[in-house]
């Protein structure tokens, strides 16, 4: 199994680095088999799809548009991808929609896909998480520690 995990963001836009700050405590916090790659996304778009070739699941980690209260996590599957993010919150969404339609263009669309996501409430210029984010951040990471699960993945806690 060849499983990427992108965290998604941009760290000096407050609530935007959530999926970059979900990825970093994966990886400080758990480990995982060697065929999970995490991967550091930021606001890379296109430039990532060398990074989805191969690839027999991938899961994104992002602030996303829920139209939910801030602090709300939700996960979409497969296809309905590409067409949640429509509903941009940040520039670098804008790349995301375009290199998953390249990599359906290119046939290099991984079987299985999934974004989960937390509903941001500031994109305000700050290195800081909102209070409500920050305080679902472990949350988020234990959605995605389930996910990981339901694809066969076992998550080990470090001792701290």
């Amino acid at each position: 199994m060849n499983i990427a995990v992108f965290g998604i963001g941009n760290l000096l836009l407050s609530d935007d680095g959530a999926g970059i700050h979900a990825v970093q405590r994966l990886q400080k916090e758990y480990e995982f088999s060697p065929a999970i790659e995490f991967i550091d996304g930021g606001t890379k778009g296109l430039d990532l799809l060398p990074l989805f070739e191969n690839r027999d699941r991938v899961l994104i980690i992002d602030a996303a548009n829920f139209q939910k209260e801030p602090g709300t996590i939700d996960i979409i599957e497969g296809d309905k991808i590409p067409s949640f993010l429509t509903s941009k919150l940040s520039v670098h969404q804008i790349g995301l929609p375009d290199m998953l339609f390249a990599a359906r263009l290119m046939e290099i669309t991984p079987p299985e896909m999934c974004l989960i996501g937390i509903q941001p409430l500031s994109m305000d210029t700050s290195t800081e998480m909102s209070p409500v984010v920050k305080d679902r951040l472990p949350d988020l990471v234990e959605r995605v520690i389930e996910k990981l699960r339901e694809w066969g993945v076992k998550a080990i806690p470090k001792m701290q």
